[in-house]
């Protein structure tokens, strides 16, 4: 019998966001002292080439998780390839008031308002030596940049570009999260003009980055919204292509309620994870890929919670795929099933 029902057990009895804190604050020492292995074990490298990089496998830990950079060696000794960590702001700021993380345990899902609560960028480069070792063994680290609450949507570029400007030495690549619920108005981002301005800022500051640094490239992604209609995510996908955006992250967490309804906590506000975005966060990586036929790459992220999940996300056209809320139901060795499934299922396309 696996030890993780039992662990989840415990976990479960605690308040999600007490819960989070305990794994997070447990994780180096139960890694570092190799207990992870009586629940998982590291999985074969199966390396992909995406954006320029080389993953030395397709499944990588979604932004949220590690939101302060700090366990990133740990994530990375489970066996993720790439871990992205954020969103982070470039000030320090408490995010939304708790209660603020909610488990829908029936339905597999959780739905979270948390905010973009992180210690700011200054603090989270710090704390981002906890990446060096992850980084010299070939892991990938993503930061996922965001802007602070106070400032007005209209001024969002120039928080971009603060973040942009400290993290770009330290990021192998950069996401932009423009599709969080849980900003006031943040989505709005993804409208056509103001899209089309952020975009435009965000890849013109890079090169200036890049001159500065004898050419340096570091690859960007944008994270979209499942909620959008499909016309309007191919828009936004165009824009992305047109200014030379190097990969899109589909998709963030769903404001829709469908296959939840009446369950406890299904009324909170918020982005809902887990097995109830699957299905949508799949058809929009399918929508994507079937209109950019390969000229941008998709890493996908939402509701993978089984191997199989994460092949689906492969047959729909992504080249990478990020866990998250199965990562908190079903555990570390979730990580290894979904290497190891892509991984078989690679090897039959390239048969």
């Amino acid at each position: 019998m696996s030890l993780y029902p039992l662990a989840r057990r415990v976990l479960f009895s605690m308040n999600p966001e007490m819960a989070h804190h305990v794994i997070m604050t447990n994780l180096d020492w139960i890694v570092h002292l190799g207990l992870h292995k009586l629940v998982t074990h590291f999985p074969d490298d199966d390396p992909v080439e995406v954006m320029g990089l080389r993953f030395p496998n397709t499944i990588g830990l979604a932004a949220g998780m590690d939101k302060d950079g700090e366990r990133v060696n740990a994530f990375g000794g489970l066996g993720f390839g790439h871990v992205e960590i954020g969103t982070i702001t470039p000030l320090a700021q408490p995010g939304n008031p708790k209660p603020r993380l909610f488990r829908l345990i029936p339905a597999e899902g959780v739905i979270n308002r948390m905010g973009f609560n992180n210690e700011g960028v200054d603090k989270v480069l710090e704390n981002l030596r906890s990446a060096d070792a992850f980084r010299l063994r070939g892991g990938i680290l993503g930061i996922n940049i965001g802007k602070n609450a106070v400032t007005p949507i209209e001024n969002a570029l120039s928080d971009y570009e603060k973040c942009l400007d400290k993290v770009y030495d330290h990021a192998d690549y950069i996401a932009i999260n423009i599709s969080s619920p849980n900003t006031k108005n943040l989505r709005t981002l993804q409208g056509a003009g103001e899209l089309d301005h952020l975009v435009k800022g965000i890849v013109d500051r890079r090169a200036k980055l890049k001159a500065e640094r004898n050419g340096k490239h570091v690859p960007i992604a944008v994270k979209l919204a499942p909620d959008l209609e499909n016309d309007e995510i191919l828009r936004c996908v165009d824009t992305l292509m047109e200014n030379g955006i190097d990969g899109v992250i589909a998709t963030n967490t769903t404001i829709s309620r469908k296959r939840v309804e009446g369950l406890l906590h299904a009324e909170e506000t918020g982005g809902l994870s887990g097995a109830p975005l699957r299905e949508r966060s799949t058809e929009v990586v399918r929508l994507i890929a079937e209109h950019v036929k390969g000229e941008i790459p998709i890493i996908a992220s939402g509701g993978v919670m089984t191997g199989p999940d994460a092949v689906e996300k492969l047959e729909a056209g992504a080249k990478l795929v990020q866990l998250f809320t199965g990562f908190i139901y079903n555990g570390p060795k979730l990580v290894a099933d979904c290497v190891e499934a892509n991984a078989a299922y690679r090897r039959k396309l390239a048969g």
